[in-house]
């Protein structure tokens, strides 16, 4: 097997020229140079077709990453088009980052991805290896038979201001130790309903009826004083019943914490009651499971009718919430459109995707998108330099006020705790970029086969393949460390560079702990090649770029048809299948098809019609 090198790819518009010399970029070229001016390997490097100068629109990739990572980008696509790809123009792009090489052989080709978010549909496989999907809107029964989940009429009986009294009693907002609320068409049944809606909606709540000059009222106050607050949902849920209501979760065109921030208002709760397995991207349609606290499926179920752009479904009650990192991956499916690949091309680039896999790149999204990349500001925290910290931070410059800066600005004005704003920051960005640059040079000096001196797993523990031993390992096996205090490196040339690389940084890689324990990096093992599962694809013809070319879950349970598509259409689309582990990046599977450059800032450049 080759490996293949990337050469720049042409551009529609010209690049812009950098005010400053990349002084990081031309620091890990001459390592990379070094080692090259020695290569005497057997394998042979190829070099990447340019790509063809008639591309409409591009990829603006988001990824699925399982890691509970801090965001380092928010980019903001309802913005301006063009003070948007002004600001991209600071931005980096893959070989900023060590994103260099291929494994595939094929000529690249062109082809749009996410031209419409639904062309990107995630779903989550749990730890059993089940795949999630919205299938049923159903509400479980209750097998304690004398225990009745509200009514409908109980989300709609109090007023606006009723649940806003409600709530500051509730929460002991105010100095009021109850609240009246009064009956207008006094009927038991009206009573009952009004009863059961505060009792339900305001946990720890207690209500009683009183006649107030000659009118009914009925009285909400707290039945334990602020004791109640302490386990709220623990009232009234049935012993029988599990304690985490687990339920999927489809959304579209927003992520995950989004989705819950909204839940949450929607039924006044703090959104720590919620666990997930993993982040879902924005820019997609995803599905996944969600477990939420002492919250009854019907509450739940209520929200369908109110909520944009989500649905939630396939309820059941159990007695243990999620765990980040559960998941035994993601299944994707993506839809490439206006492909300018032959069909050898295509089935030449789906078959390596499949028999042999992708380079197991940390994505553009962990490096962020703007004039500031996180790796910088994580190398000089490593390096003590908190001068630059804060001036990589607070220096105004184009394109840095998203992402990781913003949310450590708003930590900050929160709590005006500087160690909590500083936990923002995105420290492990630098193990990332050191990680890709040494595979890139892994593969460079080495090609697609384990050597010896090279590292593999057994169990959780690294070990060295010896010269004995390397015909029983492939380079499916061979992992690579992210730098830190407890991890080894490669025997051979590799191992040398990892040290290089990082005194060039002025850090030593023997002594990877730091004075502030949060930023003391232990390291850890990633695989270098990525074989995905279930993979599959198909071109198909269409002329109307609006038209959906797959149908969703939520287009099943509704009964939409499958679209019907011409057999000779303008343009060409492919569809592609496939399922990844936690903690690798979509876009880096679908980058070693079109071998396309997946920068934010080379996209823009490219074309930026997709904001508009």
């Amino acid at each position: 097997m080759e490996a293949v090198e990337m050469n720049s790819v042409s551009l529609k518009r010209p690049r812009s020229e950098d005010d400053v010399a990349n002084a990081d970029e031309i620091k890990r070229q001459k390592i990379l140079e070094k080692s090259k001016a020695a290569n005497d390997s057997e394998q042979s490097i190829g070099t990447v077709t340019e790509q063809p100068e008639d591309t409409k629109n591009e990829t603006i990739p988001n990824e699925e990453s399982e890691e509970q990572e801090e965001e380092l980008e928010d980019s903001d696509e309802d913005g301006d088009p063009e003070s948007f790809a002004d600001m991209m123009k600071h931005g980096l792009t893959e070989s900023d980052v060590g994103i260099t090489k291929f494994v595939s052989c094929h000529k690249g080709f062109s082809g749009i991805l996410k031209e419409r978010y639904s062309d990107f549909v995630v779903h989550e496989i749990g730890k059993d290896g089940r795949v999630s999907h919205l299938d049923d809107f159903s509400v479980p029964v209750d097998d304690e038979v004398n225990f009745e989940d509200p009514s409908e009429e109980t989300f709609t009986v109090l007023s606006d201001e009723d649940k806003q009294r409600l709530e500051e009693l509730q929460l002991f907002k105010n100095k009021e130790t109850s609240v009246a609320i009064e009956v207008i068409e006094d009927t038991k049944e009206k009573r009952t309903v009004i009863h059961q809606a505060v009792k339900s909606l305001f946990p720890g709540l207690e209500t009683k009826t009183e006649d107030r000059d000659g009118k009914k009222y009925i009285i909400a106050y707290h039945a334990a004083g602020k004791k109640a607050l302490a386990n709220p949902r623990k009232h009234s849920w049935p012993k029988s019943r599990g304690s985490y209501c687990h339920f999927v979760l489809y959304k579209e065109n927003k992520d995950t914490m989004d989705a819950i921030n909204v839940l949450s208002k929607f039924l006044r709760v703090k959104p720590n009651i919620f666990s997930y397995m993993g982040t879902k991207d924005k820019r997609a349609i995803t599905v996944q499971e969600i477990a939420v606290l002492r919250i009854t499926a019907q509450r739940l179920a209520h929200l369908n009718k109110c909520l944009m752009n989500f649905r939630l479904g396939n309820f059941s009650y159990k007695n243990h919430p999620l765990k980040l990192g559960e998941l035994q991956g993601n299944h994707f499916t993506v839809v490439l459109r206006n492909i300018t690949g032959t069909d050898d091309q295509i089935e030449q680039a789906m078959h390596s995707l499949r028999e042999i896999g992708f380079i197991n790149y940390y994505g553009m999204q962990r490096f962020g998108t703007t004039a500031v990349p996180t790796y910088q500001i994580g190398r000089a925290i490593l390096q003590n330099n908190w001068n630059e910290v804060m001036d990589l931070i607070l220096k105004p410059r184009p394109g840095a006020e998203k992402g990781y800066l913003v949310k450590c600005r708003e930590e900050w004005a929160k709590t005006k705790d500087p160690a909590a704003a500083l936990k923002k920051l995105p420290v492990k960005s630098y193990q990332s970029y050191v990680w890709n640059n040494m595979v890139s040079k892994r593969i460079e000096e080495y090609g697609l086969r384990a050597v010896p001196g090279d590292l593999i797993l057994k169990g959780a523990t690294a070990v060295h393949i010896e010269e004995g031993d390397v015909d029983n390992y492939t380079i499916h096996d061979v992992v690579m460390p992210l730098p830190g205090f407890d991890v080894i490196y490669p025997k051979h040339k590799i191992g040398e560079a990892y040290k290089e690389m990082l005194a060039a940084d002025n850090l030593d890689i023997s002594n990877m702990r730091h004075k502030i324990r949060d930023y003391s990096l232990s390291g850890a093992y990633r695989k270098i090649i990525i074989r995905p599962q279930n993979v599959n694809w198909e071109v198909v013809a269409y002329d109307d770029p609006k038209i959906p070319l797959f149908t969703t879950d939520l287009d099943k349970l509704e009964g939409k048809p499958l679209p019907v598509l011409p057999t000779d259409g303008k343009f060409r689309a492919l569809k592609m299948e496939f399922s990844l582990p936690p903690s690798t990046y979509a876009t880096m599977a679908i980058r070693e098809v079109l071998k396309m450059d997946t920068s934010i800032k080379n996209q823009t450049q490219l074309n930026t019609t997709w904001l508009r």
